[in-house]
């Protein structure tokens, strides 16, 4: 069995002639002695070079080894194999290569064996010679036209992805400062935990991964894959460590969520997501999901009753006294060590509340003029009457928290008033209030007299000299009687 220290197949038959042939070149048997000398080596035992097993060389193969080697100025550079032609296949025909080709390009999920079983019935009435397996498989390995498996999803993108990752290069990368850029995924755990309600669940692992230092910035079990689970553990990795520079998830529902997206934006974070069903791409977090069904988990197999609980005391204990602690093999340090070598670029974590207001979003609803409400998700909330006058408020809140809702300004963002949701018991015993829609006083007030811009129209028409361009209606035999008695 070879070891990482032994030479090299062509070193190791350039020795073993040159271990024959040397006593030979250090003392030059005379002239007429050669032929004996050679049939001497000939007939002893040598071991192979590879296979460890008993050789015999004939007396004709030792005399060309000998006489190459003494009229050389490198003996083992002499004794080495000549290297075989690279790149050249001398047995393949310009038609089967084409041949080969086409199948190739038109079953690109084929294996070799099955290109070539395909290829020498393609070849039967073309009068070419079939090539052997192992010819077919190093020519195809030599082209780089590896077997391509087939998706998992026949979709555009999963395609796309596909192509994208035979194309292209892959290459690992880490970033030269810590806190740099984070790494969030969700784990999909195996074993079940026993919940609250007596029933048994798979729970989800959120981890989140320092780039550089490989530092776990938290690690907590959930039951669900939600944005309202991502928030609650992301904000715990921002109150331990600090404000990351990016972020990179995956395309997942919840990473994508709006109060997700927002709050990312509010704190100053880059939010880098993968590109679809390039999994490899996070692989740092792959690779710690190993660590985690490899070590921890075999450690809870006596535990009849997993509770979320204890799974995740657990994995906290785990992970701050044995992986953190534990030299890493990538960066040849352990975690913690070089998280706190640094050179560091967080950021503060603001105050709890900052943070929680953070991750919601913002939306637009129509206010009702008749009574002052709007419907959030159903639901009917009160906005005061000093906003009454605004058709369109705009409203902040987190979906799976309609305790705090917030009225905002469209224009700055700026948080104006909490709003609560309609109380109509209360309302009905409540005295009603008098609306102030404005600081100044729009009490009703008699008209007083003719308005402005019909008085100017008057005296503009009477400055043009011109009779009013209508006939008076003549007075009826009534009326004029009544004004000769009059």
């Amino acid at each position: 069995m070879s070891t990482p220290t032994d030479p090299p197949q062509r070193d190791r038959w350039a020795r073993l002639r040159f271990s024959i042939i040397g006593p030979l070149l250090a003392a030059p048997p005379t002239p007429g002695e050669v032929h004996d000398a050679l049939a001497t080596l000939a007939a002893r035992t040598w071991r192979h070079p590879i296979s460890g097993q008993d050789v015999r060389f004939g007396l004709s193969t030792i005399e060309r080894w000998y006489y190459a080697a003494r009229s050389a100025a490198d003996p083992i550079a002499a004794l080495r194999d000549r290297p075989r032609p690279r790149g050249r296949f001398a047995s393949l025909a310009p038609g089967v290569i084409d041949a080969l080709v086409q199948q190739y390009r038109e079953h690109p999920g084929w294996t070799a064996q099955l290109h070539v079983d395909n290829l020498r019935v393609a070849l039967t009435d073309s009068g070419l010679s079939v090539p052997s397996y192992p010819t077919v498989r190093r020519y195809l390995k030599a082209q780089g036209m590896f077997r391509q498996a087939a998706p998992k999803r026949t979709s555009a993108g999963a395609v796309l992805a596909r192509d994208r990752l035979e194309h292209r290069e892959v290459r690992s990368f880490e970033l030269d400062h810590v806190s740099a850029l984070w790494h969030l995924d969700f784990h999909h755990g195996a074993r079940r935990v026993l919940t609250r309600a007596g029933t048994w669940e798979k729970p989800f692992l959120l981890g989140i991964l320092d780039d550089r230092s490989r530092l776990v910035c938290h690690l907590q079990w959930y039951l669900d894959e939600t944005a309202q689970s991502l928030v609650h553990g992301l904000s715990q990795a921002f109150m331990k460590r600090g404000l990351p520079r990016a972020l990179m998830t995956d395309n997942g529902a919840a990473m994508l969520a709006d109060e997700t997206v927002s709050g990312l934006n509010r704190l100053g974070v880059l939010h880098q997501t993968t590109l679809p069903y390039s999994p490899y791409q996070n692989a740092k977090q792959e690779s710690f999901w190993g660590r985690v069904e490899g070590r921890l988990m075999p450690m809870l197999e006596g535990e009849p009753a997993l509770t979320l609980e204890l799974l995740n005391q657990a994995t906290q204990a785990w992970v701050e006294q044995e992986y953190h602690r534990t030299e890493h093999s990538e960066i040849g340090a352990t975690p913690l060590a070089r998280y706190l070598a640094g050179p560091n670029v967080r950021r503060d974590c603001p105050a709890l509340t900052a943070l929680a207001d953070a991750f919601r979003i913002e939306v637009p609803r129509r206010q009702r003029r008749a009574d002052g409400t709007v419907t959030l998700h159903g639901q009917r909330f009160e906005i005061p009457s000093r906003y009454h006058a605004l058709a369109v408020v705009h409203l902040r809140y987190a979906r799976w928290d309609l305790t705090r809702v917030d009225l905002v300004d469209p224009h700055t963002g700026a948080v104006l008033c909490p709003i609560t949701p309609l109380d109509k018991s209360a309302n009905a015993e409540r005295a009603r209030r008098p609306r102030a829609l404005s600081t100044v006083d729009l009490s009703p007030l008699p008209p007083a007299g003719m308005a402005p811009l019909l008085t100017h129209l008057l005296a503009d028409y009477a400055t043009t000299g011109l009779p009013p361009a209508y006939l008076p209606a003549p007075h009826s035999n009534a009326s004029t009687a009544e004004q000769d008695l009059a």
